[in-house]
């Protein structure tokens, strides 16, 4: 009997070429995309990345062509739960949230398995650059793809293991442009369509804006900007229009160039700091998910590489378990704008995920 495996197709190439590719290789395919936002907006982002009805209509035709079931799921009530809410809440906290993060854990691994196990499914899809392997110890991770350039391990570290025992990511073992001739070659009528580097639900990248609707009431007002020896420096639009490092929209006339260097809530200030004062070598984490290391004991410490943002190229470092859930990272070198709210991600040698956390305001 095939395997039977849901594909979560967002309406890209990515994920039509993993539906291609897994029917191509002897499974039973369903495609599958998943409704996130409201937002009438959604429909003009290239990618169909929102999940809205733009990225239905381009799954379903590229279903037809592939001849295989179509569904759309309806997870709009979860995606508000579970990262909506957070994304706001942690930037009222005077952090940066990791939506993505949290998204794959909570609605596009966990509801959308859930929604595949009640229709009979082995497996689910998704058209990520990155591989799952499962290692001789028996735990799985999620492994670098081919090329660099599109490797997505970094916003996946926080899946559990019996996830990841359901997961396919057939993808991960090809280039872009690889992908996008097989798509065309299929012909796939997504096959050149643009990718989406916006934020899924925020079309026009305008967080605060975002912020005050959806937040209205909660969000803090006009505050203070102070030099990072505690002088006054002028009036800031509200700590949710400012991220660790920021240079450019600060409305400063400084006479050089000055970041942030500290979002301070509780007294609803931005610290400023020269562009050194961004560098550090050290952060702590915590909300830990262990992926190839089961386990690092209290006092150990592991070399490994970690990532510090979905961009960073990753750094040498040595991390220590400081506590139950606790872990403390010390680069090589210094890395710029260590920022609380972000995903730190620790890798062995080959690229594997080992574990990872959310960077804590120390």
């Amino acid at each position: 009997m095939k395997k039977k495996v849901v594909v979560g197709m967002s309406g890209g190439v990515d994920s039509s070429v993993a539906a291609l590719l897994l029917k191509e290789q002897g499974y039973e395919v369903i495609g599958a995309t998943m409704l996130f936002w409201k937002d009438p907006a959604c429909r003009i982002l290239p990618e169909g990345a929102c999940g809205g009805e733009d990225a239905a209509e381009d799954a379903g035709k590229v279903c037809q062509v592939l001849g295989i079931p179509h569904y759309v799921f309806d997870f709009r009530s979860v995606f508000y739960d579970k990262v909506v809410s957070y994304f706001i809440d942690e930037y009222l906290q005077g952090r940066t949230p990791n939506p993505c993060v949290v998204c794959n854990r909570h609605v596009k691994w966990e509801a959308l398995l859930q929604k595949a196990m009640t229709m009979g499914a082995d497996f689910v899809a998704t058209g990520h650059y990155a591989r799952v392997v499962r290692l001789p110890g028996g735990r799985y991770s999620v492994a670098n793809s081919v090329t660099a350039g599109k490797d997505q391990t970094y916003a996946l570290f926080n899946l559990r293991q019996d996830q990841l025992a359901r997961t396919l990511m057939p993808v991960g073992d090809y280039y872009k442009d690889q992908v996008r001739e097989m798509a065309a070659k299929a012909g796939l009528p997504v096959a050149a369509k643009a990718e989406s580097m916006e934020n899924c639900f925020i079309p026009d990248n305008d967080y605060a804006a975002f912020l005050d609707r959806q937040a209205a009431g909660r969000v803090p007002g006009p505050g203070r900007f102070v030099w990072k020896d505690g002088r006054d420096l002028g009036e800031h639009l509200g700590i949710t229009h400012y991220t660790v490092g920021q240079r450019k929209g600060l409305g400063l006339a400084m006479g050089r160039p000055v970041f942030v260097r500290e979002i301070c809530p509780e007294t609803n200030t931005v610290v400023l700091g020269e562009g050194e004062d961004v560098y550090r070598k050290t952060l702590t984490c915590s909300h830990l998910n262990m992926m190839a290391l089961e386990d690092l004991p209290a006092g150990q410490t592991l070399a490994c590489t970690g990532k510090i943002r979905y961009a960073h190229a990753g750094a040498a470092c040595h991390v220590t378990r400081t506590g139950a859930d606790t872990v403390t990272a010390v680069f090589e070198d210094r890395v710029r704008a260590v920022t609380p709210g972000q995903a730190a991600v620790f890798y062995d040698s080959e690229g594997h995920v080992l574990f990872g956390g959310f960077i804590n305001k120390d």
